[in-house]
């Protein structure tokens, strides 16, 4: 699972890193005292969400949110997604699938939000608009890339740079895996800086009447 707070917060002195790595710690202890159905990741998401609405200590902040789950048993692959996070699936070189984004509109995504109680109904939250796509597993080499915004934005529009770097080595022990993670980390980053580059976010900038690279 990957989530990614939502910045604006930082303008009213919240970290927004508190509330997706709490969410993000709470659904990974859920996984691992057993509480979860493996074709139902939303309702990890979900309860994970549940329990930091009822924690005695107040915590604020908003947060996209996905979370792909692996069912050993059935070999199929149950997904729940929220917002502009997401992942892809690479089978034999090609982009097989990829998660929608949700968006109200442009850099403004669907998000789990806890708003202090003079700005309920007015901070966006869209607990009830999660997707939850499920598909098999054909036999062979597959790979699946979870990400933040950061990352697709930068690159997912041109599926070739992230299938290049994902295609297997020969091997699939941990050392390769995590080289390519890093590899396609570090390719988003260093677009990213690239004044020239006119990413996926650059071009919907663009469409929005913004002037913005990389």
């Amino acid at each position: 699972g990957v989530a990614d707070g939502v910045g604006g917060w930082r303008d009213y002195g919240v970290d927004p890193s508190q509330f997706s790595g709490t969410l993000m710690r709470t659904c990974e202890r859920l996984v691992k005292e057993g509480r979860f159905v493996p074709s139902n990741p939303v309702g990890i998401l979900t309860a994970g969400y549940c329990e930091l609405l009822q924690n005695k200590v107040p915590l604020l902040g908003s947060s996209t949110a996905c979370i792909v789950v692996l069912d050993r048993t059935s070999h199929r692959l149950h997904t729940a997604n929220l917002g502009d996070s997401g992942f892809l699936v690479v089978r034999g070189g090609e982009v097989v699938h990829r998660s929608d984004e949700q968006q109200h509109y442009f850099n403004t995504p669907f998000q789990l939000s806890i708003a202090p109680p003079e700005a309920e109904g007015v901070v966006l939250s869209d607990s009830k608009k999660r997707k939850n796509p499920t598909f098999g597993r054909t036999p062979g080499w597959e790979a699946r890339v979870l990400g933040k915004d950061n990352l697709f934005t930068e690159i997912s529009c041109f599926r070739g740079r992230i299938v290049l770097v994902s295609s297997p080595k020969n091997n699939s022990n941990y050392e390769s895996i995590q080289q390519t993670a890093r590899s396609i980390a570090e390719q988003a980053h260093e677009l990213a800086y690239d004044p020239t580059y006119m990413s996926p976010f650059a071009q919907f900038a663009c469409d929005n009447g913004l002037n913005v690279r990389g």
